[in-house]
């Protein structure tokens, strides 16, 4: 199956689960795959933002991924997050983790540093042509404090032949359809927003990387799916009563907002890596208020 094929539909950004004493859960971990596999989700993305990776360490990572590739068992692909703001540790990170039986690799555009448009299109040329798997670009400007143009984003999809996809996160719908304009065909554009991302695939988009996904897997794929088949009214009414989840969820950070939510789902410990604090009192009453309606 052609990945373009395989991309299509819902992704679920993987939390990274801890134990009260700090550790990963990877008995929470495992539920948390049997979860969301259950649910209807079409593929796993570990090591992402929503698995807090600023705040693992390399042996964590590589235990994470061999743990998701064991775990899965080849119920569904999965895509590794390999990215950072220094274009040559990605590449080492690339030829030394574990990727053999990843479909591809989801790498974030340099952050910090705030490069030209001309050096994240450098980055990501020199990335493509050193990954052993194809590359799925993101932007996410919030986080990095540099907006990929839909011009770098189409330049590097024609010129780089690894690169396969791109998870576009920068909430700006006129980029959106800029990108969704001049892409080549097989390549895949997903939206990295969960709230907008019933809009953005009826510009185009050909599914997302949700964060929703991991404590509502059945409702939110079934959405996706509604709107890939034009039934956008199916389609709105499974989205419209998430809306308010989603606001709970990215009120403060994340993952804190969709830990919190799985917390009270018996899927894992309230628990999360500093700088990142649990979710604040008043909204996690709002959460459990919520999820008893």
């Amino acid at each position: 199956m052609a990945i373009q094929h395989q991309l299509r539909g819902t992704g679920v950004a993987l939390v990274t689960p801890f134990t009260k004493e700090g550790n990963v859960d990877f008995t929470a971990l495992g539920k948390v795959i049997d979860h969301v596999i259950k649910g209807g989700i079409d593929y796993l993305v570990t090591l992402g933002t929503t698995g807090e990776t600023p705040s693992l360490s390399k042996e964590e990572k590589i235990a994470i991924i061999e743990f998701t590739f064991s775990h899965t068992a080849g119920r569904v692909p999965i895509i590794v997050g390999v990215g950072g703001n220094n274009t040559a540790e990605v590449i080492s990170d690339l030829q030394k983790l574990p990727l053999s039986e990843a479909l591809a690799v989801l790498s974030v555009s340099p952050f910090y540093n705030k490069p030209s448009q001309e050096g994240i299109y450098q980055h990501y040329k020199t990335i493509a042509e050193a990954s052993p798997k194809p590359v799925i670009l993101y932007n996410v400007p919030g986080r990095t404090g540099r907006n990929m143009s839909a011009a770098t984003s189409i330049r590097l999809a024609k010129d780089c032949p690894n690169v396969v996809g791109l998870k576009e996160a920068s909430g700006d719908m006129a980029q959106c359809m800029e990108i969704l304009r001049d892409a080549p065909s097989n390549f895949v554009v997903l939206s990295g927003d969960d709230l907008l991302a019933l809009p953005q695939i009826a510009c185009g988009m050909q599914g997302v990387i949700s964060v929703a996904a991991n404590a509502y897997p059945l409702e939110y794929s079934n959405m996706v799916r509604a709107c890939l088949a034009g039934n956008f009214v199916k389609a709105k009414m499974i989205n419209d009563p998430l809306i308010q989840a989603y606001d709970m969820m990215f009120a403060e950070n994340n993952p804190s907002g969709v830990k919190a939510f799985m917390h009270q789902m018996e899927l894992l410990e309230n628990e999360v890596r500093l700088p990142i604090v649990s979710l604040s009192e008043p909204i996690h009453s709002r959460v459990k208020t919520y999820l008893s309606k």
